[in-house]
């Protein structure tokens, strides 16, 4: 099993002509995912050769999905046309998207993230890594060969503490990793995955981390403490930032004691969650829980 994304996806990556779209599909594709077309209204009718495998081009992501039954999407496109790709995406009734794209502003996450949902899409991101299942498909730009499948699930806003999670437990191996994007607006929040996990009969635990800002950590603490049986070990990155100040992701800004690091970690405490001090530490927390040490 898995969580939104399997084997059986059928993928098409709007903007895969482009300089990213064309390396990261390369990626995905040797990773097995099973990457059907691109979308690129300008170069609709052409093919493009990866390595021996020739993928379509469509004009729209309609197009796409008629000829080929693809379900999911990569977004792939600059920030100012983000917002009219997933609508394309939604309106054709696409049932996952997601999107890589960062710098796309604010408002126009509030308006595709809002548009896509009442359409029955699911948005991953903005601004993020994607999402994998080990060894069974790969949407987005997570390194492939990092891990191997097994019983954790991940869910995290930093791409980076997604990749060292999954190397530091890659013996282990995980479900899905879902890397939400580190952005004030994301389709996809902690407590969904949260929730898809605890359906999920292959995860028996999952990792959350978190980072400062915003209060998604704090509202994750809640649903588990209120709605997951399964185990959770969490992390939360940004104890030493400075106050006032975006680190890294337009969400991770700190304003007085709203956000903060230990704030998010007391949260996660009380409601059972045990939480690493490090990436290594919180590794070592998941191995001692799933044998049974702690």
């Amino acid at each position: 099993m898995a969580i939104f994304l399997t084997e059986d996806s059928k993928v098409l990556v709007q903007g895969m002509t482009g300089g990213e779209g064309m390396k990261h599909t390369r990626r995905m594709l040797a990773a097995g995912t099973n990457v059907v077309g691109g979308v690129n209204p300008r170069k609709a009718g052409r093919t493009v050769d990866f390595d021996g495998r020739a993928v379509p081009v469509f004009g729209s992501v309609a197009a796409g999905m008629e000829a080929t039954g693809a379900d999911a999407t990569v977004v792939f496109v600059p920030p100012a046309f983000a917002k009219a790709a997933v609508t394309e995406a939604a309106d054709a009734g696409i049932k996952l998207a997601v999107v890589i794209t960062e710098g796309i502003p604010v408002h126009d996450s509030v308006a595709f993230t809002s548009y896509a949902k009442a359409r029955g899409t699911r948005v991953i991101g903005p601004n993020c890594p994607g999402l994998i299942t080990p060894g069974r498909s790969n949407a987005g730009i997570i390194p492939a060969d990092i891990a191997k499948p097994g019983r954790i699930g991940l869910v995290s806003k930093s791409g980076t503490l997604t990749y060292q999670l999954m190397y530091e437990l890659r013996d282990t191996g995980f479900s899905t990793c879902v890397g939400i994007g580190g952005d004030p607006v994301v389709g996809t929040t902690h407590i969904d995955c949260l929730a898809a996990f605890e359906e999920d009969p292959d995860t028996e635990l999952v990792v959350l981390i978190g980072e400062i800002g915003g209060d998604a950590e704090e509202r994750a603490a809640a649903h588990i403490r209120d709605h997951v049986t399964k185990p959770v070990v969490g992390y939360i990155a940004g104890f030493t930032a400075p106050e006032g100040r975006t680190m890294g992701h337009a969400g991770a800004i700190v304003s007085g004691s709203s956000g903060t690091a230990r704030a998010k970690k007391e949260a996660l405490e009380a409601a059972g969650v045990r939480v690493g001090r490090t990436p290594t530490e919180t590794a070592r927390l998941v191995r001692a829980v799933l044998d049974g040490a702690v």
